[in-house]
């Protein structure tokens, strides 16, 4: 699905991919941009690539300015994340919530550095939460925040759930959207 952008911001595509409607070059391109930014930029060595990408329900949302890569993020509605911490178990959906309807885990939200301070970043998660509202209606959202933009994430709705903790070097704060 391609969606314009018609705000005041650089003109993007926005695609959203199950993995194997990515092709190579597309596919290329969000590895690459996560590679510079979570592993190159913040110094961080871990296994970037892992089996969450691959997952049959895995959404992936791309945000092109012609053919360059701008903006990127992935939601798991399957529940599979990759950090130990993020809370899509039961135990952390506010009271009331179904057991059986876990919040779905959004991540690897990344804006390439050409394109920071735009407001993209704003964009691609109303893009990644509007998507997941209309195809998971009863389904909470919930991520793994860098503490640093913790107060952005609360401008979209999302409330703390845990303490801060350090992953990959990186003080983290999980964070939950109650729709």
């Amino acid at each position: 699905m391609t969606i314009s952008n018609d705000q005041d911001l650089p003109s993007l595509k926005w695609e959203f991919h199950r993995f194997d409607s990515l092709d190579t070059r597309k596919l290329f391109a969000l590895m690459k941009l996560r590679v510079d930014v979570f592993v190159v930029e913040q110094t961080c060595a871990y296994p970037e690539l892992d089996g969450s990408d691959t997952a049959v329900q895995t959404v992936h949302l791309l945000g092109f300015a012609g053919n360059e890569l701008a903006a990127y993020a992935r939601a798991m509605p399957d529940g599979i994340h990759s950090s130990s911490h993020v809370s899509s178990r039961p135990e952390h959906s506010p009271e009331g919530a179904s057991p059986l309807l876990p919040a779905i885990p959004i991540g690897r939200v990344v804006i390439a550095s050409n394109f920071r301070g735009k407001g993209l970043a704003r964009t691609l998660m109303q893009q990644m939460m509007s998507h997941l509202q209309d195809h998971y209606p009863d389904r909470d959202q919930c991520l793994a925040a860098q503490e640093s933009v913790q107060k952005f994430y609360a401008t979209l709705g999302f409330s703390a759930i845990s303490d801060v903790y350090v992953e990959d070097g990186i003080p983290h704060i999980d964070m939950l959207r109650h729709l």
